[in-house]
């Protein structure tokens, strides 16, 4: 076993859209040279990683989760040149670099799935899933796709239906095939081999399905009835989430062990016992953390926050997560909490000050320490399937996937020569990397926190303790000696403490004797005197 350091407790990583950070070649499409030529930015905010969503070759039905070759830089982002670039000067400033792997499903244009789906005999034919249909010619079960209708596709030429709980231009893998598994683990090995510190996991609770393909059942949550997505409906007992997984995620962690200092981080994509799930997935010899979900919604109390904390670590002590308020998959937070705002930049100071104050690793997200909101999109704007399909109801994710800003006085927002992919517009102007260059702006308050917690072994790795405060105060301790507090509300709120501390990091907070003055969304973090 390779020696670690384990660097990535606590760390902070952020999360690079290659499509909309920078494009450097003039065709409106972010790329690998472009990310490169912006690393200094990424260095100077003072992260410890970043991580890139997909760049492999992909036909792009759903911007990079649909993989057609898993060894290979799609020509719009790039080549493997390119990217071992990146990863030296990525490495050079000290940042680590982790890429997204999204293993339990492919393209429906893969070699791999062409082969499996010509016949019912040849070598691949076992590598995806296939399954014959009902009597009556119906699917084989009620699964529900996470895009909208059935997760089953009919192949005439196997007279059989094949399994995508994405699009169904994403057929699952079938990871009940020995060979699947070994295919997947010679991919991450072929990338730790080009140097990467890591892997992001797409999906990681998805890899096996119930080999009997029993039925899902009902949701029982009262507002799973009025769902707007089937599959919100369902709760997916058989569909995902099997034991099989777990002993499949060991073989991916002792492979990570022949390593030195890498990690792997799974997203947990699941509505049901997502803190449980996480811990378990991190323990035992496997997951190195969990990605979670459970802050990426809209509740904004004291108690929701508290929660997730306590149960995670209650659960699973031995276990890490990577708590995140922002990703490429839903609304931006500035734009989520507005309701609770008292200003915008004081809403995104107290989030960035709450997010760089927990227990686990961070994830960031691109544009996010600059307040950055989330774009109103015009339906004859959108690229994403979802938005697609579910519109009005739901827009879409091409609202937080919109081209990081960063020079407001540039035509499209020194992101590109030529009109972008997606849309930039006004609000998002306002927020851009070079209009965040002041003391007093959110990119500095995302500057002093992370500087902070670099240096603070309590921040980093410390325990929490919580104080019992009434909403819309969250207070805890971590480490037993670096005190937060956090006024998650438009209103002045008054704590009274039992020591004198002073601020270390602050903004609308002041300490008379012992009394801590929050202001609206105030926050303070500090040390006794």
């Amino acid at each position: 076993m390779a020696a670690t350091s384990e660097w990535w407790r606590g760390a902070t990583i952020y999360q690079i859209y290659p499509r909309s950070f920078m494009d450097s070649n003039g065709d409106g499409i972010g790329d690998i040279p472009g990310i490169t030529s912006r690393l200094e930015a990424i260095a100077d905010l003072g992260v410890d990683a970043i991580w890139l969503s997909p760049i492999f070759t992909s036909p792009m039905r759903d911007m990079g989760y649909d993989v057609s070759d898993y060894r290979d830089i799609d020509p719009t982002f790039g080549t493997l040149q390119d990217f071992d670039d990146m990863v030296a000067k990525a490495h050079s400033l000290g940042i680590k670099v982790l890429i997204d792997q999204v293993i339990s499903h492919s393209s429906n244009e893969h070699p791999f799935f062409q082969e499996s789906r010509s016949s019912r005999t040849n070598p691949k034919a076992d590598w995806y899933v296939w399954a014959d249909p009902r009597p009556d010619g119906t699917a084989p079960n009620n699964w529900q796709a996470i895009f909208g209708g059935i997760a089953w596709e009919w192949e005439p030429r196997r007279k059989q239906y094949y399994l995508h709980n994405f699009l169904r231009e994403q057929p699952d893998f079938n990871f009940h095939n020995p060979e699947v598994q070994e295919y997947a683990l010679d991919t991450l090995r072929f990338w730790l081999d080009r140097g990467v510190d890591g892997f992001r996991l797409d999906t990681v609770n998805f890899y096996f399905h119930d080999k009997l393909l029993r039925d899902d059942a009902a949701d029982f949550r009262p507002e799973a009835r009025t769902a707007w997505k089937p599959y919100d409906m369902q709760y997916h007992l058989f569909s995902k989430n099997q034991p099989e997984n777990l002993e499949f995620l060991k073989k991916m962690r002792a492979l990570m062990d022949e390593y030195d200092d890498r990690t792997l981080v799974g997203e947990v994509g699941e509505t049901h016992h997502m803190t449980e799930m996480m811990g378990q997935y991190t323990s035992d010899g496997r997951l190195h953390m969990a990605y979670s979900f459970e802050m990426l919604g809209f509740k904004f109390t004291a108690a929701h926050f508290r929660k997730q904390i306590e149960e995670f670590f209650g659960l699973a002590p031995n276990g890490w997560p990577c708590w995140a308020f922002s990703n490429h998959d839903v609304v931006r937070h500035a734009t989520r909490w507005m309701p609770y705002a008292a200003s915008h930049d004081d809403l995104a100071k107290l989030a960035g000050g709450l997010l760089l104050s927990l227990q686990g690793s961070i994830c960031l997200y691109q544009g996010e320490e600059h307040g950055q909101l989330e774009t109103e999109m015009l339906y004859e704007e959108l690229t994403d399937p979802q938005g697609i399909m579910f519109w009005p109801e739901d827009k879409g994710r091409d609202g937080c996937r919109t081209p990081m800003v960063w020079d407001s006085q540039s035509e499209f927002g020194g992101f590109s020569e030529v009109k972008p992919w997606l849309p930039i517009k006004a609000p998002q102007f306002e927020r851009s990397y070079s209009a965040q260059q002041g003391e007093a702006s959110v990119r500095a308050f995302y500057k002093d926190m992370l500087a902070y917690r670099k240096g603070s072994e309590a921040l980093k790795s410390g325990g929490t303790t919580f104080f019992d405060l009434p909403e819309p105060v969250l207070g805890f301790a971590r480490g037993g000696e670096v005190y937060c507090y956090f006024n998650l509300s438009n209103e002045a709120q008054s704590v009274a403490l039992t020591d004198t501390l002073a601020a270390d990091v602050s903004n609308n907070a002041t300490v008379s004797g012992t009394t801590l003055e929050l202001g609206p969304n105030g926050v303070f973090i500090g040390r006794r005197v």
